[in-house]
């Protein structure tokens, strides 16, 4: 069955052939999220009210801190697989965030707003944008989670997350709010921190720490996903397919405990659409889309079809081949022949 998985997704995908990948800029300007250097390095860069950190997760900026905090306060983790704590597996977070801000998904759809267009509130998030929305359990909750597991050590002060505008319901605001909601997310993200903060540094296994962190992702989008169902509804017919395809194709990436480093993240990022799709973008025939991006938002169309029409089978069988780490290493090659230009 493992075997066949391959195949099957192989026939799929149908990638180009791999090439090596170019090493440059790993850590150059360009290598990380717009405006890293603006964002607060630590949790009492943040502004401290009433014995509160307060948090404002819908600033770009902020919610972009809550990430450098993370970084930072893991960094000691992952000083042996890469300079300048290129090789910390969390980097995947801030750098899909940051793929987002620079390509418009977390301005307004709705349009009512200027939140987030340059003639507006530049560094708001729209909690009409889906993108934002999905991602906010993917930061605020793996952030308190750790604060959760003692990431930032014993905190002089209480963390609170302001609310968004409207749907104030969707999401929770503190590590004892979030807690009482929605404890199986909490709990997943708490554990995967846990773990990595208890492990002496000779015992850190990195295939066992991508396993927890992308358990814990997949189930924040798996919890994500039908509460924001309706925010498609702004988004043209190509970019809500987008959406839901690439949400979808998280369970297959996460399977093969892809590397979420600073270099891998990068290079698999720069095969992502540029700007939002329109109505009439058809891949493979997006002009201004590069081959390799034209392929990926069909391949990712194709694999989301081919598993509904299977009933879900697709990925329990790639699963299945993805059990071990022989079998994850081969998944990985495939995902980045996928994006090999």
């Amino acid at each position: 069955f493992g075997i066949h998985a391959l195949l099957v997704l192989t026939v799929t995908l149908s990638p180009v052939p791999a090439t090596a990948r170019s090493e440059n800029n790993v850590t150059g300007e360009g290598a990380y999220p717009p405006l890293w250097d603006l964002a607060p390095e630590n949790l009492l860069d943040f502004q401290v009210k009433d014995n509160k950190i307060v948090i404002n997760a819908w600033n770009y900026q902020e919610r972009l801190g809550v990430y450098k905090s993370l970084l930072n306060a893991s960094a000691k983790y992952f000083g042996a697989f890469g300079p300048q704590n290129s090789g910390n597996i969390l980097w995947g977070l801030p750098l899909q965030h940051g793929w987002q801000f620079r390509t418009g998904r977390l301005a307004d759809p709705s349009g009512v707003t200027s939140c987030s267009y340059e003639n507006g509130e530049h560094l708001c998030q729209s909690v009409r944008s889906w993108w934002s929305s999905m991602n906010y359990y993917l930061a605020i909750i793996p952030f308190l989670g750790a604060v959760e597991a003692g990431l930032f050590g014993q905190l002089p002060y209480e963390i609170e997350i302001l609310s968004p505008e409207e749907q104030k319901d969707d999401f929770c605001y503190s590590v004892k709010d979030c807690w009482s909601r929605m404890p199986k997310l909490m709990d997943d993200w708490k554990t995967f921190f846990e773990v990595n903060n208890s492990v002496t540094f000779s015992s850190f296994k990195l295939d066992d720490a991508l396993g927890l962190m992308w358990k814990a992702h997949t189930t924040s989008i798996a919890y994500a996903l039908p509460k924001f169902q309706d925010s498609l509804k702004y988004l043209s017919d190509p970019e809500a397919n987008f959406g839901k395809d690439w949400a979808h194709a998280v369970d297959f990436i996460a399977a093969t405990h892809f590397c979420t480093d600073l270099p891998t993240t990068n290079n698999f990022q720069a095969f992502l659409p540029q700007r939002m799709l329109l109505e009439g973008d058809v891949p493979p025939s997006i002009s201004d889309f590069s081959p390799q991006q034209n392929k990926v938002l069909l391949s990712l169309r194709s694999l989301h079809k081919t598993d509904k029409l299977t009933g879900g089978l697709l990925l329990k069988l790639w699963r299945k081949a993805m059990s071990t780490e022989a079998g994850r290493e081969k998944g990985r090659n495939l995902i980045e022949s996928l994006t090999s230009s």
